[in-house]
């Protein structure tokens, strides 16, 4: 079967991320992920991708560094991973030095879920050139890398500047967690071959053509740059809990996938994540 994981959008009123945590763990699940937005603006231009008002549990999200901390405190094996984290929202020095306490807290157990945002008043209000913002998320990537496996670390480029500087602790995983870039397959291939280890495609967004079209695209970019598409993540966000949909995905190349569990009193939540597993077993 397909490795399964959840994407939990906490809010201080929900289920603990401790307790769905345990609960997951107990129930085989292979994985925890957390949303992030460090605030949302009272007023936007940009509409909510999947329509509508902007639900209002995306005001009310915590911390998925230090939430996923906890979760990593009560759990030996579930994977622990940000869906995603707006990279070029936070200060990259600052960020590696969360990704890389997070993942020797958790063992190693750390997947690091990247995308760029689609809140312009937010990215703008966080320091972000937004129509570039994938150029600036690219840069805090390479920062970050840089502060995980050398010594001593510097980086020069548009966005991030730091002169040689010691940066502790290092991760874990070797040569750092798993970077998995978030978007659809024309130029999230691109990135995820230019600086990244896997891709997050949207249920929505995609079928298991599309899937296939990705994978291959991203191998081939493998290829032409050395790298070795063996260990090549596609965790797919948004799946429904059903056993024949998630062998077709699993046949197209998805490695992971994602059921999204929204804001519910905890008995529910509790309950609809027991009925998920029940369904896939």
């Amino acid at each position: 079967m397909l490795p399964c994981g959840l994407v939990l959008f906490p809010t201080e009123t929900t289920v603990s991320v401790t307790a769905i945590a345990r609960r997951a763990e107990e129930l085989g699940f292979d994985s925890l992920w957390l949303p992030e937005h460090p605030m949302v603006p009272a007023h936007m231009s940009v509409p909510y991708p999947m329509g509508g008002e902007t639900p209002d549990y995306y005001r009310r999200m915590p911390d998925p560094f230090v939430s996923l901390a906890a979760a990593a405190a009560v759990t030996k094996t579930l994977k622990l991973g940000t869906a995603i984290v707006l990279a070029p929202e936070r200060n990259p020095i600052h960020c590696a030095k969360e990704v890389a306490t997070l993942d020797v807290i958790s063992g190693g157990r750390f997947l690091f879920g990247i995308g760029a945002g689609w809140m312009k008043e937010e990215s703008e209000i966080m320091g972000v050139d937004f129509p570039r913002r994938w150029s600036q998320a690219r840069e805090h990537v390479e920062a970050m890398k840089a502060l995980w496996t050398r010594e001593t670390a510097e980086y020069s480029g548009k966005y991030v500047k730091f002169p040689p500087l010691y940066s502790y602790p290092k991760p874990v995983q070797k040569p750092h967690p798993p970077i998995l870039i978030a978007g659809e397959l024309d130029k999230a291939a691109e990135r995820v071959a230019e600086y990244g280890d896997g891709w997050i495609p949207r249920h929505i967004a995609t079928s298991p053509a599309g899937i296939e079209s990705g994978r291959r695209r991203i191998e081939s970019l493998f290829r032409e740059r050395g790298r070795d598409s063996s260990r090549l993540d596609i965790t797919l966000f948004g799946c429904r809990p059903n056993r024949l949909e998630l062998e077709t995905w699993r046949d197209a190349g998805v490695t992971r996938a994602l059921f999204v569990l929204h804001p519910e009193p905890p008995e529910a939540c509790l309950a609809r994540i027991q009925r998920i597993a029940e369904t896939i077993s």
